[in-house]
């Protein structure tokens, strides 16, 4: 069942499912909480209170916010988990995985760990070799395409090379699903608001996290020339022994998505070392 939190002047649109400790999912841009429809059913199963949040502008939740910064995300997610009796462990995807490091570095009483899949976290910088790669020149064009003309065509394109090999079995039904909820009066627009901020907040914060971290990537994701070489980056700015990189191979800019089995293989074990 769908539920709201009022945070800074507009709705958070949200749902809870199970029982246990806390554990808030928050997708990236372009997309809602749906996109853990796979991966819930795992926690759940292994004795979670899962919280899968629409961030601003998305999905259920409300439009028309003054801006959708990483920072901003991380407030709504403390004040969700505040709201639900925290302490949480906090999914974050994408866009969302900075906003997740900004939470725990701001936060620390609030959250316990800290899950970032496929993160945009650090300040992204594109070396001239970067564009070799006929994967990260798709994507970029695809994704600035977007930016630029708000066109959901180009989110299409763009998801088609984000998912490189097997799509899930409702593949064409939600790519229908995301769109109609770009068309959507201000949907697009807070997609484009997240496009325009620099994750220079949340890598500012990657020094100051004080609890567990798990990044995980896909090694076919077209946003990097080199996931595996950003995943590191991450880890490597966090606080020594706190950070730990999984890869998932074959998949894209959405491992939880193609592959949600090896990513709950990788996520459970995990969270059972922060139970612990």
């Amino acid at each position: 069942m769908t539920e709201h939190l009022t945070v800074d002047g507009g709705t958070i649109a949200y749902e809870v499912t199970g029982a246990g400790p806390l554990v808030v999912l928050a997708h990236g841009m372009g997309d809602s909480r749906a996109a853990y429809r796979f991966l819930t059913p795992s926690l759940v199963a292994a004795g979670h209170r899962v919280a899968a949040m629409d961030l601003r502008g998305s999905g259920e939740s409300s439009v028309g916010w003054a801006s959708y910064t990483r920072t901003d995300i991380a407030g709504d997610l403390i004040a969700l988990v505040e709201h639900l009796g925290g302490p949480a462990v906090l999914v974050g995807h994408s866009i969302s995985g900075g906003a997740v490091t900004i939470a725990a570095a701001t936060a620390p009483s609030q959250v316990t760990a800290v899950v970032e899949l496929a993160p945009f976290t650090r300040k992204q910088s594109v070396a001239l070799g970067d564009l070799r790669s006929a994967r990260f020149r798709r994507g970029m064009r695809h994704l600035l395409g977007t930016a630029l003309l708000g066109s959901t065509g180009q989110w299409r394109e763009y998801l088609a090379v984000a998912y490189p090999g097997p799509k899930p079995a409702d593949w064409d039904a939600r790519l229908d699903q995301i769109e109609a909820m770009l068309r959507e009066p201000g949907r697009m627009k807070a997609l484009q608001g997240m496009g325009r901020t620099a994750p220079t907040d949340a890598g500012a914060q990657l020094g100051n996290v004080r609890c567990p971290v798990l990044v995980v990537q896909g090694t076919l994701d077209p946003d990097w020339a080199s996931p595996q070489a950003e995943g590191e980056a991450i880890v490597a700015a966090l606080p020594p022994g706190l950070g730990r990189l999984a890869m998932v191979d074959g998949a894209g800019h959405y491992p939880h998505v193609q592959f949600p089995d090896q990513v709950s293989a990788l996520v459970l074990p995990f969270l059972d070392s922060v139970r612990a």
